[in-house]
């Protein structure tokens, strides 16, 4: 069971100008799967509130992924993959790479995203649209490796048991 808690950032939701779609859509999603969410907020596009939230949710050992959702474009206001670096220790490209190449398939916006994904601690962060429907299909490309990921990040004796070739 992965723990999961859910960021939104958006100025406009936080202002209560717009409701916070994304979040509840991410949290639909991974109910779905069976995953517990944990944790949701929501902060304005400001990269200390965002490093604030981040930072806080990595320290707690019940939290196996954040998820973030908006702020990942090419406004001038999009600094969630800054604030998501500040706290990284390591960095995950292969999940943001995978999300924009099945993007791709749907829409050339998607080369537009900046996301970012990495490790702090034993926690795993991951970028994802601020569209309700693209936070959910980034969601779904990368979904079947990220227990494996969190089996890893836990230090799981029997994580390596399928990178193991038969003798």
């Amino acid at each position: 069971m992965l723990r999961i808690a859910i960021l939104t950032v958006s100025d406009r939701a936080f202002q209560g100008q717009r409701e916070d779609r994304s979040g509840p859509a991410l949290a639909q999603a991974v109910a779905e799967r069976g995953w517990k969410v944990l944790e949701t907020g929501l902060v304005p596009d400001d990269q200390e509130a965002i490093r604030t939230a981040l930072l806080a949710w990595c320290a707690r050992p019940d939290i196996d992924i954040v998820l973030t959702t908006g702020g990942t474009g090419f406004g001038p206001r999009d600094v969630t993959p800054e604030a998501t670096r500040a706290v990284l220790e390591r960095e995950a490209p292969g999940l943001p790479e995978a999300m924009r190449a099945a993007s791709l398939r749907i829409t050339p916006h998607a080369m537009l995203s900046r996301a970012v994904a990495g490790i702090r601690g034993h926690t795993l962060i991951v970028n994802l649209p601020g569209s309700p429907k693209a936070a959910v299909e980034n969601l779904a490309v990368i979904a079947e490796v990220l227990p494996h990921a969190v089996q890893l990040l836990r230090g799981d004796p029997d994580a390596e048991r399928g990178h193991r070739h038969p003798s």
